[in-house]
């Protein structure tokens, strides 16, 4: 009798020693099996929305349905903070951007977000490189040459941009580092921005290639520097702001996807790997570089560290600058 009990016990002790084998399945197994809300902190037809539906169109056909909506307000900290209290579960993302994570935080006095703590890196889409440019009407062909212009005539040059974006802050930067007089005019849009330096009501612009690329190409604007560390394929002849004496000037602007905080890993790892693949794909990296983005693959914990480091580097500019919104 104690032998069968013995015996029982040791067969009972090695099925439950079985069991973790066969216990829940990795989060990431049976993800997703619902729709995915992709949360775009801007307007429909810009460039960041568009950006993120080329992605979101590429992830909806290799990894399940994807629900992309708009929402606007307080430069993407509504929308920040939407996605930052959703569920953990990878079915509510963001399509965030530089002037969101990077910089919104620092200017906003009640932003409510904080982009390291509050988010789970998933992946880097894309960076857009910054363009100096001057309307045709500007007796300026260098940095040098504008910055001369400035001093001469101060207060006459102006630029136009929506506050708190990379080109205002660009823009509030060139003066500090400069000492040029140029007068900010702030718009609501960028769209609306680009127009008026194209007809000259605005003298100058410091807009990524996303938006006035064609226009440089065309001659209706003109480049005097790019704020990448080197100089880009599509303008070989344009200066950075490296070679133009100024080295302090902030770097590309950036788009990419984020999760709320505490989103499994395995889940994460799943995203990052399709939107990677899309990445690759010809098709969609030829329309990344159509609206002016430079694709950007790499792992969760790369972009982890970008955006501790851009978080940081868009702080200081904030700093130096004395940009304050309420």
């Amino acid at each position: 009798m104690a032998a069968r009990r013995v015996q029982f016990c040791t067969c009972a002790a090695l099925v439950l020693a079985c069991i973790p084998a066969f216990g829940p399945p990795a989060a990431a197994e049976n993800f997703p099996d619902k729709p995915i809300k992709l949360i775009v902190p801007f307007a429909p037809g810009g460039p960041p929305d568009v950006a993120a539906r080329i992605i979101g169109d590429w992830l909806s056909n290799h990894l399940g349905p994807i629900v992309v909506e708009n929402h606007v307000g307080a430069g993407g900290t509504l929308a920040a903070r939407l996605v930052a209290s959703a569920p953990p579960d990878g079915y509510t993302l963001m399509a965030a951007t530089s002037g969101v994570l990077a910089i919104s935080p620092h200017l906003y006095k009640n932003a409510g977000i904080d982009p390291v703590r509050d988010f789970a890196a998933v992946a880097l889409l894309s960076s857009t490189p910054q363009v100096l440019a001057v309307h045709t009407s500007v007796p300026a062909h260098t940095v040098k040459e504008l910055v001369a212009y400035a001093k001469a005539n101060p207060g006459k040059l102006n630029y136009g941009a929506v506050i708190g974006t990379p080109p205002h802050l660009n823009g509030e930067m060139f003066k500090h580092l400069t000492g040029a007089d140029i007068v900010f005019v702030p718009y609501k849009g960028a769209t609306q921005a680009t127009t008026d330096v194209l007809t000259g009501q605005m003298n100058m612009t410091f807009e990524g290639t996303t938006g006035i690329m064609p226009y440089l190409k065309s001659g209706q604007l003109r480049a005097l520097a790019v704020m990448s560390p080197q100089r880009l394929a599509e303008l070989p002849d344009v200066p950075t702001m490296i070679e133009a004496g100024y080295p302090g000037m902030p770097p590309d602007a950036w788009q990419a996807i984020v999760a709320p905080a505490s989103t499994p890993p395995d889940i994460v790892a799943k995203l990052n790997a399709a939107v990677n693949e899309g990445l690759a794909n010809p098709e969609i990296r030829k329309r990344i570089v159509g609206l002016g983005g430079v694709p950007r693959p790499g792992s969760p914990q790369q972009f982890a560290a970008f955006i501790a480091d851009q978080t940081q580097l868009w702080g200081d500019v904030i700093r130096v600058t004395g940009v304050r919104l309420e």
